[in-house]
């Protein structure tokens, strides 16, 4: 799998690729799927340095969430 993190939404669970901003499989309403991949363009940097530290097992930093 590329580089990707799981976003959870009441019983809606999706997987998203980091580098390309977009859904890999899952399920998430539309509204927010939009907000969610909003969130992953801002942040994207963040979450591409957080990929890396889980890969070497290192603690990961906080992220601000999506409101």
């Amino acid at each position: 799998m590329p580089p990707h993190f799981h976003a959870y939404y009441g019983e809606y669970e999706c997987c998203i690729d980091i580098h390309e901003i977009e859904k890999i499989n899952g399920d998430m309403p539309n509204k927010q799927l939009k907000m969610l991949l909003g969130w992953a363009a801002m942040h994207q940097e963040e979450l591409q340095e957080n990929w890396y530290l889980a890969r070497q097992r290192q603690e990961l930093f906080t992220i601000e969430p999506l409101r």
